[in-house]
């Protein structure tokens, strides 16, 4: 009886396997893309009102307050993106604003210390107030948005108090030399040598310029940026990972104070007095910038430039349809709707992301 046998050696190489495509070549990440549509929103909306209305272009009553509008707003989304990182909510950034604001405002007005040591007291009050709603945070457990709603109102108390004590008209009206110029002088007033900046752009946009740059570097080239959002992504995994968690929380919370103090001297600068109200009009604004823009509620994902295109967004349809004489309950509604889209943007991306992963198995 004869057998026969096959040998590995002799069987012959199996053919290479043809390349294949991934499912993502060729397209953007999702954060460009989305970006890029933003900027798109913005040029077309920007064409549009001002072919139905001229006055839309007009530098000094329509592109200058718009411009002021974009710059203290973007600095508002940046306060809540810090909040947003971690995975928390700060409903409180518009009495951070209020509180930080006071202590300007009385450093001016009863200390009377200069524009920017003004300035230096507001935004360590800021981050102090943020600080410490962030260790509530981190020592009880208790959840963001019930902790910073309580802040919320705490702070508006407070505030209303020290107004009426120390102002007779609720308001601190002293102006420290410079603060007009911030108000009213474009970057037209600043030249090196023979060249000058635009007659349409605010100085304040300045403050903006800076705080983005600084935000930018925290989130995408430091190691506490880093951290901030693994605490963000998954808590549990971050402590297991060694990253002081508690600290990180509450570093996010004191960062998110003091970009509220900045928009509260920014918003005081362009009306021309420090008062109660300041910040009352920033939590819905706060949210929409950053969230159209990409960050993500549930933490872990920021993008800075988003949050400048999505607060543009916002800020242009304000003006257009400003100018296009739609009264002030209207604007509500349409802001109302696009906050209710931009919370509504985690779950489409995630439904979006979800399909295009089950379509390329």
């Amino acid at each position: 009886m004869s057998t026969s046998s096959t040998h590995e050696t002799d069987r012959p190489d199996p053919p290479p396997p043809e390349p294949t495509r991934s499912a993502g070549a060729g397209r953007l990440p999702a954060g460009t893309s989305q970006r890029i549509g933003l900027l798109v929103a913005i040029a077309a909306l920007v064409v549009l009102f001002g072919s139905v209305q001229n006055s839309f272009y007009n530098q000094q009553f329509s592109v200058f307050p718009l411009l002021q509008d974009v710059a203290i707003f973007t600095v508002v989304g940046l306060s809540q993106m810090a909040a947003l990182s971690i995975g928390h909510m700060n409903l409180a950034v518009g009495r951070m604003a209020a509180f930080s604001a006071m202590f300007m405002g009385l450093a001016y007005q009863r200390w009377h210390l200069p524009l920017y040591a003004g300035l230096a007291v507001g935004l360590l009050a800021g981050a102090a107030i943020g600080a410490l709603t962030g260790w509530i945070i981190s020592t009880t457990g208790v959840n963001s948005f019930v902790v910073t709603l309580a802040m919320d109102f705490a702070l508006l108390g407070l505030v209303s108090l020290v107004y009426s004590q120390f102002t007779t008209a609720a308001a601190f009206t002293t102006k420290p030399a410079g603060m007009d110029g911030l108000r009213n002088y474009s970057l037209a007033d600043v030249c090196v040598g023979s060249v000058c900046g635009s007659p349409a752009v605010p100085q304040i946009l300045l403050f903006t310029i800076v705080a983005m740059l600084l935000i930018g570097y925290l989130y995408a080239r430091s190691r506490t940026g880093r951290e901030l959002l693994l605490v963000g992504s998954n808590i549990t995994a971050a402590r297991l990972s060694g990253i002081p968690a508690g600290r990180r929380v509450i570093f996010a919370h004191a960062l998110s104070g003091t970009l509220a103090a900045l928009a509260g001297f920014m918003l005081a600068a362009t009306s021309g007095s420090f008062t109660a109200g300041i910040g009352a009009e920033f939590m819905i604004p706060s949210f929409i910038g950053p969230v159209l823009g990409g960050t993500l509620l549930t933490g872990g994902g920021v993008s800075v430039i988003g949050t400048l295109l999505g607060t543009s967004l916002v800020q242009v349809i304000r003006q257009g349809l400003t100018t296009l004489g739609i009264g002030l309950e209207s604007l509500n509604i349409y802001l109302g709707v696009i906050l209710l889209l931009a919370l509504s943007t985690d779950r489409i991306r995630s439904a979006v992301v979800t399909r295009r992963a089950a379509t390329s198995r």
